[in-house]
């Protein structure tokens, strides 16, 4: 790029009146003096890549000139204006021209319009040509690269020829040294009598040492050769590539005998035992459960042979071929893929036949299996397409444009992404199954609940429980010291329709508690429990648990009523735990109006209501569904457009509580927040809007109200009908009933009411036999509660979504032909009787605001860095919550519901008491660190736990999305990743750096032994992170050659490194990394980059949307697995004391060495053997 150019005055004074006449921009500007003191207003004109500017408009001559090109321009920030200039300079915008060329000052420049600013800012931009530069520099670096591999084979070439030469004149002269020879032995043969004369051995002997030092030669300028070869940019990526292919055999002998085992071990001895008198399994059960299993397994035992045979003939590695063979049986996969999600479907189902289970988990505790169950060797082969798209990447990287095989290596991957698109759906659809059935099987006393595939995994975590033996005795402020307990810790995990809870046993097993599970359709939230006179004035020692706690009320229908109190770690995470709750209750509410006939068994139905909306599981140009249903028994979303999401998001029949939360960890893919509170916004000010038309012409006269808790009669003749029941004399209740329609399919399991059938028209004050108040907030004594049931004192008020669901569920008019009613209360609200009565849009008002809040109560308590990080954003919620509080319709629990929305956005919440990495970070600078042998190795282990914890916490789950840890810009996209990988680079660079510190092997010995002690530590305080940071530490080159040091390190050492290295090794994976993570409480520090490569398996090949413009809402709900995965390890804290000393050690980057520095350390200390 050229720095400058010669023009005299003619040529600039040309220019110049060109510029003022046809310049692309043109106005007045300051201009900042050259002593940063004053501004001048100076008239500039833009011409192609040059800047002049004139004392004024009318100016014949520029004053000055600016060669614009490779120049950047961008907006500044205003100065802080004081205070006698301060309305001046707030109609000011400045921006800034940087050249590139040597020792030339920045030109500051200002306008007082925001739009003109932007404008002159574009034009100088895009005269600046700085795109063509990139691109120039671009193509030059591709020329100097082409020209070194050119130079590269011509210096290789002219070796050749030179060697070729040397040869031919080594052959002449050989030539002539047999014609000599020939003609010496002619001259002897034809005199015998002459003797040898000494002269010849002389000769002979001369020869020799000549023969020797050509063939000394000759093998030095080979080696010559090699070596240049070696050192070449060809040969380095011939190795990477041979490197993949090595590491492809590797993974293809791991893959093959998975699935040996999988045939030999499962589908072999299952098919024997459907032979047998008593199958617990049918032959149609097996066939259906290991699909192609057989023949997939041979497919690649032909492919592996075929891999070996490559290796064999290396150097020559041609592989094109063998993907030839593997792509004609993709359909095999294909088959496989979707039949998965049937198989484990299969598989949930033939678990509940106790023989088979037994039978089963036989198979699974041989030693081959290695702890893994049968679902994991199915979902194999769905991982192993990705795999072979990642290595066809790597291979496609190292492999010239020119290679012979390089267009068919494309063609393979292309057509493995075809495939790999159709198995991440797939695969999403099935992980709900198989993480139900990975938590049976950790139950020692098993749960049937988890074997109905309907049931929806929501979120699992560690929860202190508050024994029922210490209610009225423990006050709030005790609670702290309780949480401390072991006995109290309880593993908690929440399904769709259920929340068990566990305690965690030897080897990582889970025991059932007493009444540890639990129906949420029995169930009341409580997330304020009332507290005592001496709750109400905790302690200082309690004061850290306060508000932690939160109670569940379980009335079942057929035993005694109890109550479990839990306690969060933190704020953040009780908010989690009890809107999860909240949703799952209200889901189930919701879901069991609609049914015509409430449903107590785990088969999947769909309600009538649903079944005459086609939109609902009808593929249309803008939404396609899956086959899996979610756990409003609706199908999955699998592609759709933005309108759509939105559309399911305040559709006021129901909301899934996995859709609501993959929706708000990736709607930041494919809109905004703003977009998706306007839709809010709209649905509350326009809540007819959020209705199918088919179901808002309704006639609440003619509505009828079912209970969720019918009286199931096993056959039709035997119902008997009930006296009238009379009115109350404390409660007055309004009754509606809901008409249901008859539905064939369902006919058998209806429920039939023992009440009496009243009159649609003329409805009367009754009670209903099992009464349930559905309300979604009620409030006893001014406690929160989230219910199925109704409570004690019966004060809750009408349930917005009830009432919808109720309205919805008589929309379709047709005169039952059986007495099949169910019945609800709806408690008088304060609302006149006509209005409860005779308004449908109050109806649809109640449930729309309570859809409104609900979305916008899990939005701020489960995603609050999205307000934090938008202070406009979090204005505009406020201001809309303000104004729903101040609606006069609103009822009284909804006003309080939005009060607890803004308390929530306004306050100070002060989370955990755990210190913050900056904290500690700003402790340690400027302070000297002690050495490493004044700390112990639990100082060390529990200190690095507590850093890497903070750090892995600090990581925003946005950052998750599109690899940007992988682009150029990471440091920019995914800075909290990147600091993550900073601080585990700089840990692994510590350990090594004091490891090499001394010269005394005995010392170092000391040092590697309490490293490992450090991992170990680690390990049993759950930081896999820390004890994946010492292990990559040991093995890296310059602690690993060092080979005096390691012949001391004893061998108990030894053995435990090798356990820590097996804990986290990456084979199969991260298999042994994952299990212990299964069956490990938090708090746990996992390996980040064990998701990371998740991640990417999701990501590669599969975009964000389809080729119509759909979004692809099935990956969206795998990432969102995943996310869900890491935040419920980043919401548990340490309870670790902060080691200022300790941690200044671990912080010091004074004493750490480079890659470099360190392995010329390791060679100082042990120099290399000669060879």
């Amino acid at each position: 790029m050229q720095k400058g150019i010669r023009l005299n005055d003619g040529h600039v004074t040309y220019l110049g009146i060109l510029a003022k006449k046809d310049g692309t921009r043109r106005g007045y500007l300051s201009k900042k003096s050259s002593d940063n003191t004053k501004w001048h207003t100076k008239w500039f004109a833009l011409l192609q890549n040059m800047l002049f500017y004139f004392e004024n408009d009318s100016s014949s001559r520029p004053a000055g000139l600016y060669l614009l090109e490779g120049c950047t321009c961008d907006r500044a920030p205003s100065p802080k204006p004081s205070l006698s200039a301060k309305e001046c300079l707030e109609k000011q915008y400045y921006f800034t021209v940087n050249f590139n060329h040597d020792n030339q000052k920045a030109l500051e420049l200002k306008t007082e319009d925001v739009k003109d600013c932007d404008e002159w800012v574009a034009a100088i931009t895009h005269a600046s040509y700085r795109n063509l530069a990139t691109e120039h520099e671009s193509l030059t670096q591709k020329y100097l690269h082409l020209l070194q591999i050119v130079e590269t084979e011509k210096t290789v070439a002219k070796q050749l020829r030179q060697q070729i030469e040397d040869g031919e004149i080594e052959v002449e002269r050989l030539k002539a040294e047999i014609g000599g020879l020939l003609k010496d032995n002619e001259r002897i043969q034809s005199d015998p009598t002459t003797a040898p004369s000494d002269d010849d051995s002389d000769i002979k002997k001369i020869k020799k040492v000549q023969s020797f030092l050509r063939g000394w030669m000759c093998r030095r300028k080979w080696k010559t050769i090699i070596q240049d070869y070696i050192r070449s940019p060809h040969a380095e990526s011939m190795r990477k590539r041979n490197q993949v292919v090595f590491s492809m055999l590797e993974a293809e002998a791991e893959y093959v005998q998975q699935l040996h085992i999988l045939v030999n071990n499962f589908l072999r001895p299952l098919r024997m035992a459907a032979s047998s008198k008593k199958p617990s399994i049918t032959h149609d059960d097996v066939s259906s459960i290991f699909l192609n299993s057989e023949t997939i397994m041979f497919l690649h035992q032909i492919f592996y042979q075929g891999l070996k045979a490559r290796i064999a003939s290396w150097p020559t590695l041609v592989l094109a071929d063998l993907f030839d063979i593997l792509l004609p049986m993709l359909n095999i996969y294909q088959e496989f893929v979707r039949n998965h999600q049937y198989s484990l479907q299969i598989l949930a189902h033939c678990k509940q036949n106790r023989d088979f289970d037994k039978l089963l988990k036989q198979y699974e505790a041989k030693p081959d299996c290695e702890e893994r169950t049968l679902e994991t060797f199915l979902t194999y082969p769905m991982f192993q397409i990705p795999r072979y798209i990642l290595t066809l990447h790597e291979l496609l990287a190292h492999t010239p444009h020119e290679h012979v095989e390089r267009n068919s290596l494309e063609y393979a991957k292309s057509k493995l992404e075809e495939l790999s698109r159709i198995m991440h759906d797939e695969v999403s659809e099935t992980e709900n199954i198989r993480k139900n059935l990975a938590i049976e099987r950790m139950i020692v006393e098993g749960c049937e609940i988890l074997l109905d595939t309907s049931q929806t995994f929501v979120r699992q975590g560690s929860l202190i429980q508050i024994p029922m033996s210490e209610k009225g005795k423990i006050t709030r402020g005790r609670l702290g010291s309780l949480s401390l307990k072991k006995e109290g810790e309880r593993q908690c995990f929440l399904f769709s329709k259920h929340l068990i809870i566990c305690t965690r046993g030897s080897g990582g097993k889970l025991h059932l508690t007493k009444n540890g599970v639990m129906s949420l359709i029995d169930c009341t939230l409580m997330e304020e429990p009332e507290g005592t006179d001496e709750e109400s004035k905790p302690d200082k020692s309690g004061q850290d648990m306060e508000h932690l706690d939160f109670k569940i009320v379980v009335e079942p229908k057929d035993t005694q009523s109890f109550t479990v109190i839990l306690v969060a770690s933190s704020r953040q995470e009780k908010s989690a735990w009890t809107s999860d709750i909240s949703q799952c209750i209200d889901n189930i509410r919701c879901n069991g109006l609609m049914m015509n006939a409430f449903e107590e068994n785990s088969k999947v139905t769909v309600p009538q209501m649903i079944k005459s909306d086609t939109s609902l599981y009808c593929d249309d140009v803008d939404i396609r569904f899956s086959k899996m249903m979610n756990s409003c028994k609706v199908l999955q979303i699998r592609y759709a457009s933005v309108e759509r999401l939105l559309e399911r998001l305040t559709d006021l029949r129901f909301l899934s509580i996995d859709f609501l939360n993959t929706f708000l960890h990736s709607y930041r893919v494919f809109t905004t927040a703003e977009v998706v509170l306007d839709k809010l916004i709209t649905i509350y000010k326009k809540p007819i809007s959020a209705i199918p038309a088919s179901k808002t012409s309704l006639d609440i006269n003619k509505l009828y109200v079912s209970s969720s808790i019918p009286s199931k009669i096993p056959d039709e003749a035997e119902t008997k009908t009930d006296k009238p029941d009379e009115p109350s004399s404390n409660k007055q209740e309004v009754s509606v009933r809901e008409e249901c329609d008859n539905d064939p399919i369902q006919s058998d399991e209806a429920e039939t009411e023992t009440s009496p059938t009243k009159s649609p028209t003329t409805p009367k004050n009754v009670k209903c036999k099992n009464s349930s108040d559905f309300s979604l907030f009620s409030y006893n004594n001014g406690v929160v509660v989230t219910s199925c049931r109704e409570l004690d004192n019966n004060r809750s008020a009408l349930s917005a979504a009830s009432a919808f669901a109720i309205a919805t569920a008589g929309a379709n008019e047709g005169t039952p032909t059986k007495e099949k009613y169910r019945r609800m209360s709806l408690a008088t609200t304060g609302y006149p009787t006509d209005q409860r009565n005779g308004d449908k849009e109050f109806v649809i008002r109640r449930a729309a605001t309570n859809r409104v809040l609900n979305v916008l109560r899990h939005w701020v308590s489960k995603h609050a860095q999205d307000f934090e990080s938008s202070g406009e954003l979090k204005f505009k919620v406020i201001s809309f919550l303000e104004e729903v509080i101040h609606d006069p319709e609103l009822l009284t629990q909804e006003r309080k519901a939005a009060a607890n929305i803004i308390r929530t956005l306004t306050q100070e919440d002060p989370g955990d008491s755990q210190i913050t990495l900056e904290e500690i970070v700003q402790m340690a600078e400027g302070v000297q660190s002690e050495p490493f042998d004044n700390h112990s190795a639990l100082e060390i282990a529990e200190q690095l736990t507590l850093l890497d914890h903070l750090v892995f916490k600090g990581i925003p789950y946005e950052e998750f999305f599109g690899q940007g840890w992988m682009k150029p810009d990471k440091n920019e996209r995914t800075p909290y990743i990147m600091k993550t990988t900073k601080h585990f680079n700089h840990i692994s660079n510590l350990i090594a750096s004091e490891i090499l510190r001394s010269e005394d092997v005995n010392v170092r010995v000391t040092a590697v032994e309490k490293w490992v002690a450090v991992a170990d530590i680690c390990r049993c305080l759950h930081n896999y992170n820390a004890v994946l940071e010492i292990t990559s530490s040991l093995n890296r080159s310059a602690i690993f050659r060092l080979k005096k040091t390691w012949l001391k390190v004893s061998k108990q050492t030894k053995a435990l490194i090798d356990k820590l290295q097996k804990l986290v090794s990456s084979e199969g994976r991260f298999k042994n990394l994952r299990e212990a993570l299964k069956n490990c409480d938090p708090p746990c520090v996992p390996y980040l980059g064990m998701y990371l490569t998740d991640l990417a398996f999701i990501e590669e090949g599969t975009p964000n949307y389809t080729e119509d413009g759909l979004v692809n809402f099935s990956k969206m709900r795998m990432i969102s697995h995943i996310i869900r995965e890491i935040r419920q390890f980043q919401q548990t804290a340490y309870k670790v004391e902060h080691q200022p000393k300790t941690t200044e050690y671990l912080l010091d980057n004074n004493a750490v060495l480079d890659e470099e520095s360190l392995y010329e350390a390791s060679l100082r200390i042990e120099p290399k053997l000669p060879t």
